[in-house]
C-alpha cells in the first residue's frame, strides 16, 4: 500500500490531494460546487491533484454525475487535465482525479456556453428558460442579455416571438 501512495504524499508527510465529494448533488450543483472548490484552490495556489468523487452510479453503467463531471472536464482541456479512477490503482471508477492547470469560468459562463450550444437553432426565451429552468430566471436572463450585448447571440421576431440565436464567427 505504501508504495502505491508513494507519488501522493509530500516532504513533509502530507497526503498530496484535495478531495471534493459530490453525493446527493444534482448535476448542475455538482458542477457549480466543483467550479467554486477547483477555483478556490487555484486562487490559493493550490495544485494538488483533486480527487472527485461522484460515485459510479446505481445503474451499473456509470452514473449521471460521473458522466456530467467527466464531460465538463473534458470540455475544459485548455484549464486542467484529469484522469478517470479506473485507470488509476487501485482502480474506482466513481472518482475522478483532476490536475489543475488555471481557473475554469465562473456558473454564469458555464450558463452562457450551454445556452449558446441550444441555440444553435433558434429558441424563445420561453424555450430557453424552459431548458435551462434549474438555474433560476434570473441567471438566465442575464445570461441572455450579456449574450446579446456581446454579439454572442442575435434576437429578431419571427411573427410575434422574439427569437434568439447564437453568431458563429468563422475563423480565419
Amino acid at each position: 500500500m505504501r508504495v502505491e501512495l508513494a507519488g501522493l504524499i509530500d516532504y513533509h508527510g502530507r497526503l498530496m490531494s484535495n478531495e471534493i465529494d459530490l453525493h446527493g448533488y444534482t448535476q448542475i450543483e455538482a458542477v457549480e460546487a466543483f467550479v467554486k472548490f477547483y477555483n478556490t484552490c487555484v486562487k490559493n495556489r493550490d495544485w494538488r491533484r483533486i480527487e472527485v468523487i461522484h460515485g459510479y452510479g446505481s445503474s451499473g453503467e456509470g452514473g449521471a454525475l460521473r458522466r456530467r463531471i467527466r464531460s465538463f472536464l473534458a470540455g475544459h482541456a485548455e484549464c486542467l487535465r484529469f484522469e478517470a479512477g479506473e485507470n488509476i490503482a487501485p482502480a474506482n471508477p466513481g472518482v475522478t482525479m483532476v490536475f489543475p492547470d488555471k481557473a475554469l469560468p465562473d456558473s454564469i459562463d458555464l450558463l452562457a456556453e450551454e445556452i449558446l450550444e441550444y441555440c444553435a437553432t433558434a429558441r424563445t426565451i420561453t424555450k430557453i428558460s424552459g431548458k435551462f429552468r434549474r438555474y433560476g430566471d434570473a441567471k438566465i436572463q442575464a445570461s441572455v442579455k450579456n449574450l446579446e450585448k456581446s454579439g454572442a447571440l442575435k434576437s429578431f421576431y419571427k411573427g410575434q416571438y422574439r427569437h434568439y440565436q447564437a453568431v458563429y464567427i468563422k475563423a480565419r
